[in-house]
């Protein structure tokens, strides 16, 4: 099993100084670089203090600047917010100046919150029919002179300037929960991300599930790399498994708030919701969040690790950002890269 890190620039509150904040994210990956990580992904967000993402490739370029072989990559470029020449072009550049670094990941947006202020008027379950006719054009760009009609661009005879590093192009990755996307992953030979949210080990069984079904009606078809994501803290003490709950409920609890909709975002901070009082609060109990997540001891980490290996999980994704403390944040990732991540090398 390979290990990736998800990391953010984070804010729960206005406490912390934003120069503080990159310099510890910066920081996170290069240890994540030096532990032994294969890759470091950057999101793409807007107007939300809780995941500073405007621009995942500028993201990457900075970290590209301060490191030299972890891979980096975007999770995900969403595909309704780019035109696909200024999409085809950034990820190119980024590939250059990254060294032949860059996996391009590509999702079709999480928050109607943001899509109400990046593309008002799309709904966010539409956003995945964006993604499908944007990845086609950025290739087809990548490789030279290429001109689109769709249903959401069209524009004459272009191509990506300048073209990536990687040839015939960088990784690709796509964000994938529902059926129709793990289908759309095999047929085009993109990797898989998926992410179980807080729920139990049955949820990323079923996604493999829905790998697996993807493969069998796509015969011939190569297996992608199927990579999973949980929250994650190590800490030395049994008794401290109550610091990243707390952690992660305060974060969980805005997140919530922008998965309904809610409105109530203020600087860009969201409310935070009181679990207890909304109607799927059992997902965020708190023993409940510590046997699903990737919380516990480097022992306890590991033997929660084994079972994802064993259901066929090729890479795991260490999110690292839940709100937690950033001196915690540290020693929970010097504590995985010294004895988690070398019970896993083969």
């Amino acid at each position: 099993m390979k290990f990736q890190l998800a990391v953010n620039l984070e804010r729960m509150d206005a406490s912390l100084d934003m120069r503080e904040v990159a310099r510890h994210t910066l920081e996170m990956v290069q240890m994540a670089e030096d532990g032994g990580f294969n890759i470091a992904w950057a999101a793409e967000h807007h107007a939300l203090e809780m995941t500073i993402a405007p621009d995942p490739f500028q993201i990457l370029t900075w970290w590209g600047a301060h490191t030299s072989k972890i891979r980096l990559g975007t999770a995900v470029a969403v595909a309704p917010y780019w035109h696909p020449i200024k999409l085809a072009g950034e990820a190119a550049f980024t590939d250059l100046i990254t060294g032949g670094r860059l996996e391009f990941g590509i999702g079709s947006g999480a928050y109607q919150r943001e899509f109400d202020r990046m593309y008002p008027g799309l709904k966010q379950t539409d956003g995945w029919k964006y993604m499908q006719e944007m990845l086609p054009a950025v290739l087809a760009l990548w490789k030279g002179d290429y001109e689109h009609k769709g249903e959401f661009w069209s524009f004459p005879l272009a191509t990506s300037v300048p073209k990536p590093l990687q040839q015939p192009h960088p990784p690709l990755w796509v964000a994938a929960r529902a059926p129709i996307t793990y289908d759309f992953a095999v047929k085009h030979g993109l990797n898989i991300m998926s992410w179980p949210l807080t729920r139990p080990m049955s949820e990323a069984e079923l996604y493999k599930s829905r790998l697996d079904e993807a493969m069998a009606n796509n015969p011939g078809r190569p297996r992608p790399i199927f990579a999973m994501m949980r929250h994650t803290a190590v800490y030395d003490r049994k008794e401290d498994w109550m610091v990243p709950v707390k952690a992660a409920q305060r974060q969980l609890g805005q997140f919530e708030n922008l998965f309904k909709n809610l409105g109530d975002v203020k600087n860009g901070f969201p409310k935070e919701l009181d679990l207890g009082d909304i109607a799927n609060r059992a997902e965020y109990d708190a023993k409940m969040l510590s046997t699903n997540l990737m919380f516990g001891t480097p022992d306890e980490v590991i033997a929660k690790l084994r079972p994802y290996a064993d259901l066929g999980v090729d890479e795991f994704t260490y999110y690292a950002s839940l709100g937690l403390g950033l001196k915690e944040q540290k020693r929970s990732l010097e504590l995985f890269c010294k004895e988690v991540i070398p019970a896993f090398v083969e």
